[in-house]
């Protein structure tokens, strides 16, 4: 039977020196992170120089990495930093209460005629 080599591919979170957050996704993530951190490639972090690794997860997929750091980008500032701490509870309490205004937003915009 052959080998069968699986990739890892990392979601990261990096603390820039304006305490703002980027996330990106990768498979080398220790010469991804020196990338950013020597400015190499234009854009947010060069901007923002020192950045620092707050948080990184692994994958298997891909798909599933790219569409993890989709959903984190979309998470509000007190979300990412109860994930960065491991801080699950956190994570449900803060979805609850997204999901609990995002309802009476809906009902309290809706008009009859």
């Amino acid at each position: 039977m052959p080998l069968i080599f699986m990739k890892n591919y990392f979601i990261y979170i990096l603390e820039c020196s304006d305490k703002s957050y980027y996330i990106g996704v990768t498979n080398n993530l220790e010469k991804r992170r020196a990338e950013h951190q020597s400015g190499i490639h234009e854009g947010y972090t060069s901007l923002r120089l020192p950045v620092k690794l707050v948080y990184s997860s692994s994958f298997n997929d891909i798909t599933e990495a790219i569409n993890f750091e989709k959903q984190i980008k979309g998470w509000s500032r007190k979300k990412k930093e109860a994930l960065m701490r491991g801080d699950f509870d956190a994570l449900v309490l803060l979805s609850k209460s997204k999901t609990k205004t995002s309802t009476t937003i809906s009902q309290s915009s809706t008009s009859s005629d």
